[in-house]
């Protein structure tokens, strides 16, 4: 008890705690002028201290130690210093030396933190590779680098190369194996490491067709278990499979890997669904198909199962089910986003700008290429099912378009109403198609330009190039931006001869749209016709560049040439046209015929000769073929074609005296008395047979001379009086005209003259002529024939005989807007 003290009753308990030094208190800062001074001062320096006696700092005031009493000492703010006594408690003073300084540094050290003094670092210690772990890691570097170099090569279409890398990945893989085993650390294998080289070496295996070697490695990788997800490669062995055409197993094998892929990989299950239906296609199992592809439907529609779908019910005939996918085809969502919002708006100029990055970036690209094949799946299975869905077609595809205009490829019932057109012009009613396309008249202008553009290039092939020209002005009111509305007008003032016009329309076309192939190869038709041959060349030249193996242009750039006269060029060009269309026979005999000209005999008989094989009724090659054997004295061989012509033009009578003449040259009389005899009983009036009967009969010693020289003084005399009678016939005419008499006599005889004379011409004229089916020649410019050229190159007329036709020499290009308008 002695030590307990009991606090008084009059003293407070809580006494004291509010005291404490005035200079910490914080709400009297705003009075202290020192503080106030302090805080105004550039950076928060404090005021130089003053000194109260000259020559020191602080004047004659006690210094502060750590021990004794202590004179409390305020700064010039009124703040105690470090280490002040206050209220008589002693408190040891601290100090905290700074980083780098020491005390050495007053006995003449330098200042050195970094310890750059004591010189640069000693070097790394070299690794020893020769130990086990360090050729590990080599070797599986190595490994790693033959991966990477397999799949580059492959990438870039060396798959030899490809090969070879992986199989020596492979063997350096089974090398580190060892290495492990040997160093004991076999339960280290990497497995990951196996995994990508057994994987790559099947892969190359397959990309080169070596499918059991492909099969073998997969199966090494599925049947270890120690492999994760070993399973999905069994789709791979179920694609080579599918490959060899061994589609039992192939379904097997992805019914397999269906069973060993969880349902959390949905996408890939319907891709290997998608497999399987496409197998049993190929097998003609078309319900099994449906069920697969029908599964997908209800899972995850896409627009390619469910054309696939359509095909399979339109194989087995199910009018019901074909109209029931073919809804369910047009209500798949394709998730693209809608054009408008690529629209720029005219406010926004920041939006503006976003938009016009993203209008034809990658994911815009994508979204087109998955819409314009929606588009194509579409029309093709609209087309496909309308003839069957319904008692007609046109009711099936009347069907279809009021399907399409309830979904959301509205756009699409106009060009369903167009395939409409062009599958009347397929069973050969143009007056059904022509009214569809009519129909369209009265309609948006892009559909009224289509039709109108297809029905310009309907009258254009009948003809009939008055409609042909209204109905490309209606198209190009309509479109003005039409490129082929532009070459269909472009045509028919071409065919009127106003070839300067007609170059303008294709220029404008070339203006609107530059891959305009129809239009730049017109144009240089144009220009040929013009004479302006250099930018007739220039044209053919720059279409070369587009179209590489056209042979249509490459004939054109030799006929350029031969108008320049530079017949070496000509060769050229043609040698590269039979190098496209080796069995051309008319290419063939223009070559012959240039080389002809430059007195190679030898090439031109090649070429003749060939063009003869392909074609044995051109009657030029027979002519000149016939007459070098003639020239080289080889009448014999001579014969067979002068035979082969008078098969051809039975009423020519010179083909027969040529043969006649081969056998006379050839010695062989009795034959030629035989043929001559036979002439004159086809032409009795023949006075050259006569002759030549006349003078085979002396040499001969026959009897028949006196009756054949009989004759021909009577055909000879009988040639002269209507000679005479048609001189007279033309000078009594000429007299009546002078004197204004009547000649009807004398007109009637100069008229059967005159016809005679003109049919004479015009049959000399149809034997220069070539026969009418046959390539690359036109008789005159009223024949020309309009061919079509679709967007991948003009298009060449074959005749049905099977022999080669090349294009007009004037013809040039329709445009439609269609390829099934593709006249057949």
């Amino acid at each position: 008890m002695e030590n307990v003290h009991l606090v008084p009753e009059d003293e407070d308990l809580y006494s004291g705690y509010n005291d404490y030094n005035p200079t910490f208190d914080s709400e009297e800062l705003e009075n202290d002028v020192g503080f106030q001074q302090a805080v105004r001062t550039s950076h928060g320096r404090r005021p130089p201290m003053t000194a109260k006696f000259p020559g020191t700092a602080i004047g004659a005031r006690p210094l502060a130690t750590s021990f004794g009493p202590r004179i409390p000492m305020t700064s010039s703010m009124g703040r105690p210093v470090t280490g002040a006594v206050q209220d008589g408690a002693a408190r040891p003073m601290t100090a905290v030396r700074a980083a780098g300084y020491t005390s050495s540094l007053t006995r003449g050290s330098t200042f050195d933190p970094l310890g750059q003094s004591r010189g640069p670092a000693p070097a790394l210690e070299s690794k020893n590779e020769d130990t086990p772990e360090e050729k590990i890691k080599i070797l599986e570097k190595k490994v790693n680098d033959l991966i990477e170099e397999s799949c580059m090569a492959q990438s870039m279409g060396a798959l030899q190369l490809a090969l070879e890398k992986a199989k020596e990945a492979g063997r350096k893989e089974r090398a580190l194996v060892r290495q492990r085993e040997q160093s004991g650390n076999g339960d280290h294998i990497n497995l990951d490491l196996t995994y990508s080289v057994l994987l790559n070496l099947a892969n190359q295996y397959e990309n080169n067709e070596m499918y059991p070697e492909a099969l073998n490695s997969y199966q090494v990788i599925v049947k270890n278990k120690m492999f994760s997800n070993a399973g999905r490669l069994k789709v791979n062995m179920a694609n080579i499979y599918f490959k060899q055409k061994n589609y039992p197993k192939a379904i097997k094998f992805y019914r397999m890997a269906l069973d060993q892929i969880s349902n959390a990989h949905k996408e890939m299950r319907i891709k290997i669904m998608q497999n399987i239906g496409v197998i049993f296609v190929r097998m003609g199992q078309y319900s099994d198909a449906i069920t697969s592809f029908g599964h997908i439907m209800s899972e995850s529609p896409n627009v390619k199962t469910g054309f696939n779908l359509i095909l399979c019910y339109y194989a087995i005939g199910d009018r019901e089910m074909m109209k029931k996918s073919f809804q369910n085809l047009i209500s798949v969502p394709l998730g693209v986003d809608d054009e408008d919002k690529y629209i720029p708006s005219n406010d926004d100029t920041n939006s503006n700008m976003v938009i016009e990055a993203i209008k034809n970036d990658k994911l815009h690209q994508m979204e087109r290429d998955l819409k314009s094949l929606a588009e194509k799946f579409i029309m093709t299975a609209a087309k496909l099912i309308a003839p069957s869905i319904e008692a007609s077609f046109a009711a099936g595809f009347d069907w279809c378009v009021d399907m399409v205009k309830s979904s959301q490829y509205v756009e699409l019932a106009n060009d369903l109403e167009i395939n409409k057109a062009i599958t009347y012009l397929r069973q050969k009613d143009f007056n059904q198609a022509v009214e569809t396309l009519k129909t369209f008249e009265k309609k948006d202008s892009r559909v009224k330009s289509a039709a109108a553009t297809n029905l310009s290039f309907l009258y254009f092939l009948e003809k009939d190039y008055d409609q042909a020209d209204r109905y490309s002005d209606l198209a190009m009111n309509a479109d003005r931006y039409n490129p082929a509305a532009l070459i269909n007008k472009g045509n028919t003032v071409f065919i009127r001869h106003d070839y300067e016009k007609a170059a303008e329309f294709y220029k404008e076309a070339l203006r609107n749209d530059s891959s305009c192939t129809e239009a730049l190869y017109n144009l240089g038709l144009s220009y040929k016709k013009l004479n302006r041959l250099d930018e007739a060349l220039d044209c053919f030249l720059k279409l070369h560049a587009i179209l590489r193996n056209s042979a249509q242009v490459m004939y054109q750039l030799a006929q350029v040439y031969e108008l320049l006269e530079d017949p070496h060029q000509a060769i050229e060009w043609l040698m590269q046209v039979i190098s496209v269309i080796p069995t051309d026979p008319k290419v063939l005999a223009k070559l012959g015929d240039l080389h002809d000209g430059e007195g190679d005999k030898s090439q031109a008989f090649q070429c003749y000769y060939e063009s003869f094989r392909y074609f044995p009724s051109n009657i030029d090659v027979i002519e000149w073929l016939g007459a070098y054997y003639i020239e080289t004295q080889f009448c014999e061989k001579a014969i067979q074609y002068f035979e082969r012509a008078t098969l051809i033009q039975p009423t020519q009578v010179k083909w027969q005296l040529m043969v006649a003449s081969c056998y006379r040259r050839s010695g062989n009389y009795q034959k030629a008395l035989d043929t001559y005899k036979d002439i004159h009983r086809k032409f009795p009036e023949n006075v050259e047979c006569l002759r030549f009967l006349v003078r085979l009969c002396t040499d001969m010693g026959l009897k028949e001379v006196q009756e054949y020289a009989t004759r021909l003084k009577k055909v000879e005399k009988m040639k002269e009086i209507r000679e005479q009678r048609v001189k007279s016939g033309r000078e009594g005419s000429a007299r009546s005209r002078r004197e204004g008499r009547e000649g009807s006599a004398g007109s009637a005889d100069s008229s059967h003259s005159s016809n005679s004379t003109k049919g004479e011409r015009l049959s000399a004229k149809m034997r220069s002529l070539p026969a009418s089916n046959e390539p690359y020649e036109a008789s005159n410019q009223k024949e020309l024939d309009a061919s079509y050229m679709d967007p991948l190159g003009p298009q060449m007329e074959r005749p049905k005989t099977g022999a080669k036709r090349r294009v007009e020499e004037d013809d040039f290009a329709d445009e439609e807007l269609g390829d099934d308008l593709l006249p057949e």
